[in-house]
């Protein structure tokens, strides 16, 4: 069985892992490649013998719009997480007040239970 100790080392080391390639793309970012139609070699005229001849690096717009994506997503995903806690909200409202009524409850079923122990005990003593 884990520990906590050991989720929170490991949830802790994913989130530096995380910030570190985050901190490491935007300081240099990555060549990355994205075919062109320009740059296919004429030979053939079959769809299945052309190839690459060059490559293309991605440009710091691009670059920006990937983050600007990324960013978007992440915003979306947090509204529908929002969305999604007000529509449960009325739910968990309702679950807190029936613990707590269940706890008052129960409570004075053992206050009342306890005064009739004790006058039952009460009467016993008075025998003697």
């Amino acid at each position: 069985m884990r520990t906590e100790q050991e989720d929170e080392d490991e949830q802790f080391k994913v989130l530096y892992e995380l910030c570190s390639m985050i901190i490491h793309v935007v300081r240099c970012p990555p060549p990355l490649t994205f075919p062109s139609p320009a740059l296919y070699s004429p030979e053939g005229s079959s769809s299945s013998s052309k190839h690459l001849t060059a490559s293309a690096q991605i440009s710091p717009p691009a670059f920006a719009s990937l983050f600007l994506g990324i960013s978007l997503a992440l915003m979306l995903f947090g509204s529908l997480t929002f969305v999604i806690g007000i529509i449960l909200m009325p739910w968990v409202i309702g679950f807190v007040l029936l613990f707590y009524f269940a706890g008052i409850v129960s409570n004075l079923f053992e206050f009342a239970g306890s005064l009739l122990g004790l006058a039952s005990s009460w009467k016993d003593m008075s025998a003697w």
